[in-house]
């Protein structure tokens, strides 16, 4: 279930309100693309500005729309314990087939603060837990022996998104985990390297526009095919970069608004790119061959 080219799903917009008729559009045009599971409400899906009731309903619609024929791994991690364990309830009640929790943001806890944190989530969750590691907009990292405890003391912690950005830290998590552990790469400029020391697919934003390509990467290394892996990776560094000229979602919103998509629409703070940034960004998907 956790392994593949997993997006990290958009959340249209349109007239400031959740655009639900294209976000069925996405999760088909994901399906068609070999997306291997969708994730609604992570920080790409803009969730740190949805109301409960919104965020609640973004869910429902993409598991309406997938039908069972792919996992959908609903983000609902929280800096209250109290409103995570709410989302993921909610979340396993309209038939998510797993969570994503982030650490939680600006209390900055404990590394037992947040063993604690998503013990409690475990222990409420009738679903699978994947924990989310970002330090970079979290203010605090997931130690691996935090998380290896995770997985031994809780049998539904299954799995790690990991943007740390750090190899060795991921190599880490690999050794001391079980190994049947999900380690998934959270930064898509190494989903390929975290491949080779054992990782099982990637939570994606590039895969947003180019879902086929990322999902064939990892198909390709899955076959042994290092070769064509390689040529993907290269190919999709550009892309990559340009997603994150800005702050992720604005590149990867911007562009979809460029190809047709879906509305380019992003709530404050997140606001319009830079026209510079907008050109480099342009650049990079005519240079990809998408404009």
């Amino acid at each position: 279930m956790f392994k593949g080219s997993m997006v990290a799903i958009v959340t249209p917009f349109l007239n400031g309100k959740v655009d639900e008729k294209r976000l069925r559009s996405l999760v088909e045009f994901h399906i068609k693309n070999k997306t291997s599971a969708i994730v609604p409400c992570g920080t790409t899906g803009e969730s740190a500005t949805l109301s409960w009731a919104e965020h609640e309903r973004v869910i429902e619609v993409v598991i309406e729309a997938a039908e069972k024929r792919i996992p959908v791994i609903a983000g609902t991690g929280s800096n209250s314990t109290e409103e995570a364990v709410m989302l993921t309830k909610q979340a396993a009640k309209s038939g998510a087939d797993a969570s994503l929790h982030v650490a939680p943001y600006y209390n900055r806890p404990t590394q037992r603060g947040l063993y604690l944190h998503f013990k409690a989530v475990s222990e409420c969750a009738e679903i699978p837990v994947i924990l989310y590691n970002i330090a970079s907009r979290t203010g605090v990292n997931i130690e691996p022996e935090t998380i290896a405890k995770l997985a031994s003391d809780c049998k539904n912690i299954v799995g790690v998104k990991e943007a740390s950005g750090s190899l060795e830290q991921m190599s880490r998590i690999k050794a001391i985990c079980p190994p049947e552990f999900a380690l998934i790469s959270g930064d898509d400029s190494l989903t390929l390297p975290v491949l080779a020391i054992g990782g099982t697919g990637v939570i994606s934003v590039v895969a947003n526009i180019v879902p086929r390509d990322v999902a064939n990467m990892i198909e390709a290394f899955e076959k042994g095919d290092l070769k064509k892996a390689q040529s993907l990776h290269y190919k999709l560094l550009p892309l990559i970069k340009a997603m994150f000229i800005e702050t992720n979602p604005i590149p990867v919103k911007t562009a979809m608004g460029l190809l047709k998509l879906c509305e380019p629409s992003l709530r404050l703070p997140m606001c319009e790119m830079a026209a510079d940034n907008a050109e480099k960004l342009k650049k990079a998907l005519k240079e990809y061959g998408l404009l």
